[in-house]
């Protein structure tokens, strides 16, 4: 037996079922619209939520700041619908500026940059956020911190958009400069086998081999050129850097990341309000695998090959999540992303322009990197 009036709105359905505080979600049903010309009212876990669309199949909920997950209802002339569940991010670090997406220990802390405007020193690069949420400074003195990668011997690695080079950071926080000559330098990614991607944003997607580990072998490796006594790949520059592809060049920075097969997927924002993420092969041949978003940015894969990336989609703005057969929805609802990183238990950590959230998809994340084909243990903390 229904519990509901039987003129009481009902709710069949909720796209998507996450979002940011202040992004709209889409409720679809029966008897949602107005009714003697007043709007439906909604509430989320007991708070008022704005209705900004209300129709007779569907009503659109803007989530209200301060938030936290809970069921939405929606109220009709005294009527209440039956309720649906909302996952919704809650503030994880602030006052921050990442233009990429954060990374994340084997310890489960994340972290992240303060950018800042290039050519402008700030007093922190790097700030490391612990698994209670506590800000720590972890890095200074790195220009414009821009891409984060974690290799599988757990040292952070930076790029410098100003600089044009890679550093490698240790745990303790100490960095050595790991290549140079890289343009402007942003997203970075590993392979399985150690290799380092680096996108520079003018057009060029570098593959950095890993350092020889002889004795007095250099440690970091610049871009050579035809000036230069030495070339690509001689004894005397262990950490080898290739030219792998070209793309159209980024107004803003490149995002890369790894699916299983191997596959380098890519985003760099455009001009364009349809731009593409590109697919690039093991032998450094470009195709586009999904057209259609707008100021693409971060990436991410789960472990069943979805792609996640921080974009707009039919005029939507938040993680959008694609298919391998590129089948593309709103996974979730928020203004000004830049990134995110999965964490354990189906746990996210989303990244805007100025802060850091934490959010439970019930997503499990594909890690960063492989070690001989198995997963890196981690120690990620619950979301639950």
């Amino acid at each position: 037996m229904s519990l509901f009036h039987p003129n009481a709105p009902h709710l069949a359905t909720l796209q998507p079922n996450a979002a940011m505080p202040g992004g709209e979600v889409a409720l679809h049903g029966e008897r949602l619209g107005p009714l003697e010309g007043q709007l439906p009212t909604a509430q989320l876990g007991g708070t008022p939520a704005a209705v900004t669309l209300a129709r007779t199949a569907q009503a659109n909920i803007r989530v209200p700041e301060g938030a936290i997950s809970g069921d939405i209802t929606l109220h009709r002339n005294g009527d209440t619908s039956n309720p649906l569940p909302l996952r919704v991010a809650v503030s994880m670090a602030e006052n921050l500026h990442p233009v990429a997406n954060p990374a994340v220990d084997a310890d489960g802390n994340v972290y992240a940059t303060f950018s800042g405007p290039r050519g402008t020193a700030v007093p922190v690069s790097i700030f490391r956020i612990q698994r209670d949420f506590q800000l720590l400074p972890f890095v200074r003195d790195l220009l414009n911190a821009t891409g984060l990668a974690f290799d599988r011997n757990g040292f952070l690695y930076a790029s410098s958009r100003a600089e044009g080079a890679v550093y490698r950071i240790s745990p303790d926080g100490s960095i050595s400069t790991y290549a140079e000559g890289l343009g402007v330098a942003t997203g970075l990614a590993f392979d399985r086998d150690g290799n380092l991607f680096v996108g520079d944003r003018s057009g060029t997607i570098f593959k950095i081999a890993p350092p020889s580990t002889e004795p007095g072998a250099p440690s970091s490796a610049r871009l050579r050129t035809s000036e230069d006594e030495t070339k690509v790949g001689s004894p005397a520059d262990p950490a080898r850097i290739f030219v792998y592809a070209t793309l159209e060049p980024s107004i803003a920075a490149y995002h890369l990341a790894f699916n299983d097969q191997g596959t380098l997927f890519v985003t760099g924002p455009t001009t364009s309000s349809h731009q593409s993420i590109y697919a690039i092969d093991r032998d450094g041949n470009a195709s586009i695998f999904f057209h259609g978003l707008g100021r693409a940015q971060g990436l991410a894969f789960d472990i069943s090959g979805n792609l996640y990336v921080a974009a707009s989609y039919q005029g939507h703005q938040g993680i959008v999540r694609i298919t391998p057969s590129a089948e593309a929805s709103l996974a979730v609802s928020g203004a000004n992303l830049v990134g995110l990183a999965f964490l354990e238990d189906g746990c996210a950590t989303l990244a805007t322009r100025d802060s850091l959230y934490h959010i439970d998809l019930g997503i499990e994340g594909r890690p960063a990197y492989l070690i001989s084909g198995i997963a890196a243990i981690s120690n990620f903390p619950s979301c639950k």
